[in-house]
């Protein structure tokens, strides 16, 4: 029986107990002794003005490769002219390929300590052959691009080059993505790091959407003879270079200041406490909840820009408000913190929820009028709707990095160390695992709508307006 509870309590400790050199088991008396210098670093501002800005780099450049890859499915089905069955297929291959990839590279840089830093040689090292295969694959229409739906050629390019990307892109955005927890303890310096990652972002990705939709738009209606072939080889050499330079000058202008531990805790009792946390959990069901979907794999963007809203310039004044509202409503990052007295967990739930009573309200008023043609309603009302629900952008992205920076701040506290990489595996898997179903059900709503992705994207092309209400 004494043996049983050994075996059982040695089991509970290995497993889930606090690791020897983390505070969590540290005696109160000790640990006083090094409050002043916690609560001193938590609260002096560490980050210059270029350590801000560098970041900031980085994150334009990361902004320029996902506007991109926002267009990656019209790219593979209009461009490419790969079946979109194909398509499903091969990315549902490269899903299941992530699902082992992704973990062995979070486990991998948590285990990391080098005289350069944990996350700068994966970021140096990484960035240039992941940027290199983004243009080769958006670039690879100029040499293989042919009509036929089912050329062997094409649908091998496409599944080597994904391939690889994604392999060096989990090789160097795990690092890069967690960078800015390892520069600095202070709240004020990672918040202010966040809104320039976020608007300088916006800006690079605002690039790209004002250069693919308005040709895209000329092209379909006749105005221009410009091969959309040619457009996604400039655009992904523009964004390559900017992405391996601005990435490559953050990893060489960011200091790591975080003290690590030498031996970081075993990756087996890492990820029990992570199920046993349930903060960490909430979050990996939120991402279920919403990764099932997203885009679910096809441009439906495109097809609002391109066929309700009736081109680019009703896309424009359709965006205007979201755009000028979500830059302004940084002003109201200290009113909000002030209102929810720095408690980012209600501040995320009203927030959020916000979000979706806006996005509700929108769906009722456009979708009695979407069969009517009624397209400067749409107009309108999208406008309006996206506009409020941009007011409390800046607000909420801040608030909802910090809760995720104080969950892992209490997993460092038990731990002894900040597994940031293997913490972003739960949630970074779910959306490999539930993109192939968004995929499948994009499918179904083809089928069931009506919708035909072979029509050119003009006003009202699918010819019955139902089937856009139905989408």
């Amino acid at each position: 029986m004494s043996d049983n509870k050994s075996r059982k309590d040695k089991v509970v400790k290995v497993l889930f107990e606090a690791e020897d050199n983390s505070a969590a088991n540290i005696q109160k008396e000790q640990l006083g002794k090094y409050s002043e210098i916690a609560i001193k670093m938590f609260h002096t501002r560490v980050l210059t003005m270029r350590e801000m800005l560098f970041p900031a780099f980085g994150e334009l450049a990361a902004k320029f490769t996902m506007a991109l890859e926002g267009y990656r499915v019209m790219y593979y089905t209009d461009v490419l002219h790969i079946n979109y069955t194909y398509v499903i297929l091969i990315t549902t291959l490269i899903s299941i390929y992530d699902v082992l990839n992704n973990p062995l590279m979070g486990m991998a840089y948590d285990k990391t300590r080098t005289r350069w830093g944990k996350a700068r040689p994966y970021v140096v090292f990484g960035a240039i052959p992941y940027f290199t295969c983004v243009a080769i694959l958006y670039s690879g229409a100029m040499v293989i691009g042919n009509t036929s739906p089912n050329d062997p050629k094409k649908i091998l390019f496409l599944f080597i080059m994904l391939f690889m990307k994604e392999t060096f892109e989990t090789i160097y955005k795990i690092p890069r993505d967690n960078m800015t927890t390892l520069m600095t303890p202070n709240p004020e310096d990672r918040i202010m790091v966040g809104l320039l990652n976020s608007y300088i972002g916006d800006l690079g990705a605002g690039v790209v959407y004002l250069i693919i939709p308005p040709l895209m738009e000329l092209n379909n209606k006749g105005y221009i003879n410009l091969p959309l072939s040619h457009v996604f080889m400039i655009v992904s050499l523009m964004t390559s270079v900017i992405g391996a330079g601005g990435n490559i000058a953050m990893a060489f202008g960011c200091r790591e200041r975080i003290l690590l531990q030498q031996k970081p805790a075993p990756i087996t009792k890492t990820m029990f406490y992570i199920f046993k946390n349930k903060y960490a959990m909430r979050n990996f069901l939120a991402a279920f909840a919403v990764s099932w979907w997203r885009d679910g794999n096809y441009n439906w963007d495109v097809v609002t820009q391109q066929e309700i809203f009736g081109g680019s310039i009703p896309s424009f004044i359709a965006e205007l408000p979201k755009n000028i509202l979500n830059t302004v409503s940084v002003t109201f990052i200290p009113k909000f913190k002030k209102i929810f007295k720095n408690n980012n967990k209600v501040a995320v739930i009203v927030l959020r929820f916000w979000d979706l009573i806006t996005l509700v309200l929108e769906c009722i008023f456009i979708l009695p009028i979407m069969s009517k043609e009624k397209r400067w309603a749409i107009v309108g009302i999208f406008a309006t709707f996206y506009g409020i629900n941009a007011l409390n952008n800046g607000p909420a992205n801040v608030f909802e990095a910090e809760l995720g920076r104080e969950i892992n701040d209490y997993t460092e506290y038990v731990t002894g160390e900040r597994p940031d990489g293997t913490f972003g595996i739960l949630t970074g898997l779910i959306s490999k695992i539930t993109d192939p179903l968004g995929g499948l059900f994009n499918i179904a709503v083809m089928k069931w709508s009506g919708y035909d992705q072979s029509i050119p994207k003009t006003p009202w092309s699918q010819g019955d307006k139902n089937v856009y209400r139905k989408v």
